[in-house]
């Protein structure tokens, strides 16, 4: 946590002053919607994307109170995709609580995540802020279109490197490109800049997920989830693929029944989990997040020295190096 705080130090009073603006953004009349809503907020995680925006609003010009709308949106997009995955992965756990689907069952959870994602978008419709809305509309259809396409992979397991590419571009990467490049185009209309920002935010944001999908492989409670549940779900990630492409077809064949057929055996998700750090499955997936991580810095390194970028570099660093 020590890192996390020398990082917020260039952003402190706006995170401060962020907390009671993205509180009122999760309230309700309706007492059952307040009480789901209140419990959100009390298990919200790090707000690394709230951190992104404002950094990059101060990399190019400074922060707003526009800045602080565009991290309200982002955390509220990310928070109703939180809801809705946990629907479609069938997780009853969330940052090592209950999630809002084991507590409130499907049906509540759908209407939430749909609740929270509406309160975004008319935050910026109310506010004018069409180029924000725009920014935030594209992330929902990425992040839509990286699930469905994962969802599909994972029926019929013949998934490549190209297309694990562009389903964590999409699914995760997105979602922090878009926090990287709406900070920005919330302290300047440089369209460039925006669109430079989005890159560098795409670049980390794989590699963030990179670092989620070793996790899945190390040891249970980690980041609040049981281990091997990727394998779970069917979900073939990095270390494993890299497994696959360095089998040979019989090998490659006899993995991906395993995955199929016997996904929910422990002792078989154990064996996939062993065979993975065995044959360096692990450290070929931190190698190539390092890969992403660097491109990410070295597009940040082209901007003036300042105390918001030193902060992204080490946010970037902070997101590859994270125990949880």
């Amino acid at each position: 946590m020590k890192a996390l705080q020398k990082i917020k130090s260039p952003i402190e009073q706006e995170l401060i002053d962020f907390e009671p603006y993205f509180k009122k953004s999760l309230q309700s009349d309706i007492p059952l919607l307040a009480t789901i809503l209140n419990y959100l907020y009390r298990t919200k995680g790090k707000q690394l994307r709230p951190m992104f925006v404002f950094l990059s609003a101060k990399l190019h010009g400074g922060t707003n109170e526009s800045s602080k709308l565009a991290a309200c949106s982002v955390e509220l997009l990310h928070t109703a995709t939180l809801v809705h995955d946990d629907v479609v992965d069938e997780s009853y756990e969330r940052r090592g609580m209950f999630s809002v689907k084991a507590l409130w069952k499907n049906k509540l959870a759908v209407l939430v995540g749909d609740y929270i994602l509406a309160k975004g978008l008319l935050l910026q419709l109310e506010n004018k802020k069409y180029n924000f809305l725009h920014l935030i509309s594209r992330a929902v259809q990425d992040m839509s279109e990286g699930e469905i396409l994962q969802m599909k992979k994972s029926r019929k397991l013949d998934i490549d490197d190209d297309t694990y590419f562009e389903i964590i571009r999409k699914k995760t990467a997105s979602l922090i490109a878009t926090s990287m490049a709406i900070g920005a185009a919330s302290a300047t209309e440089n369209e460039e800049i925006v669109e430079k920002m989005y890159r560098i935010g795409q670049d980390a944001g794989i590699a963030f997920q990179i670092k989620d999908d070793i996790f899945d492989y190390q040891s249970k409670g980690i980041i609040g989830k049981p281990i091997g549940n990727d394998i779970k779900e069917k979900k073939i990630t990095l270390p494993l693929l890299h497994i696959l492409n360095n089998s040979d077809n019989s090998e490659r064949k006899r993995i991906l029944r395993m995955v199929k057929r016997r996904n929910k055996n422990t002792q078989s998700v154990k064996e996939l989990i062993q065979l993975v750090i065995d044959r360096g499955g692990l450290e070929y997936a931190e190698l190539r997040m390092l890969e992403f991580k660097d491109k990410a810095v070295a597009g940040l390194m082209e901007f003036p020295e300042s105390d918001a970028r030193e902060s992204l570099i080490e946010l970037m660093e902070y997101i590859t190096t994270r125990k949880k």
